[in-house]
């Protein structure tokens, strides 16, 4: 059982959208495993966010540059003595594979499903709450009535283009979230505020609190400085309230 709550909070919006699929992604996943009719619609409207996403920038481009970027500082500190090589070169072999494939996807991500009749109906109509009812689309209620296996099928074909990409979120994520060591904080009163070398490209804050804790962080702030509130949720409804008390927390700034 858990005994932490993380909290992150990306200091650039290439990050902030990387985080972001990562997280549909794995909600893709989990209702792609399950054989319910909701489950298979749930699963939809995730692909639909997943697609939107992907619609409004080249995140192609983006994650390339962010590969590229990562398999240069790695490549700096290739010499140091404290640096294990061997695991270093499974590492930027890795990166270097990873941007190859991602480099031979022809063609805008998700193009060619949001081109398919069903998926523009679909996504035409989910702007309507309640909108993909069987009278609204019944092509779709078609498909949720086909048997498990087939819509298995379909969603593994519909989310194939998205292989690579995922592959390479995972790596960078990975990689910053890896990038430094935690500091032990204390937020007086449940206020932290710090200032970040503005030479240093951080990407990503990591709170970690402990479960038994009754409050949550609220984080603010930019590149060169932040500020984490920690709150406790109201009784009444009311807007939650600062902590009042000092409170312990892991924070990690990670650079890569």
């Amino acid at each position: 059982m858990k005994t932490q709550t993380i909290y992150e909070f990306p200091l650039n919006e290439r990050i902030r959208v990387f985080i972001r699929l990562e997280q549909l992604l794995l909600q893709l996943d989990h209702f792609t495993k399950g054989s319910a009719i909701f489950d298979k619609r749930a699963a939809v409207s995730v692909l639909l966010d997943i697609l939107q996403i992907f619609s409004r920038s080249d995140l192609k481009s983006e994650l390339l540059k962010e590969l590229d970027r990562h398999s240069k500082i790695l490549q700096k500190i290739a010499n140091s003595q404290a640096v294990d090589t061997q695991k270093l070169d499974i590492i930027l072999n890795d990166l270097n594979l990873t941007s190859k494939k991602l480099y031979q996807t022809n063609g805008k991500i998700g193009v060619n499903v949001m081109e398919s009749d069903l998926f523009k109906s679909i996504s035409q109509r989910s702007s309507i709450p309640g909108g993909t009812c069987s009278f609204d689309l019944p092509a779709f209620h078609y498909w949720l009535e086909q048997d498990n296996n087939t819509q298995t099928d379909d969603l593994s074909h519909w989310t194939k283009p998205f292989i690579e990409i995922r592959k390479a979120i995972n790596l960078i994520l990975t990689f910053i979230r890896q990038s430094s060591t935690p500091t032990h904080e204390v937020a007086e009163s449940g206020f932290f505020q710090l200032a970040l070398d503005k030479s240093q490209p951080y990407q990503l804050l990591i709170i970690t609190l402990e479960k038994s804790l009754p409050c949550f962080a609220e984080v603010s702030g930019g590149k060169h400085r932040f500020t984490i509130r920690f709150m406790q949720p109201s009784s009444d409804n009311n807007r939650p309230s600062q902590f009042p008390q000092d409170t312990p927390f892991s924070l990690t700034r990670c650079l890569l």
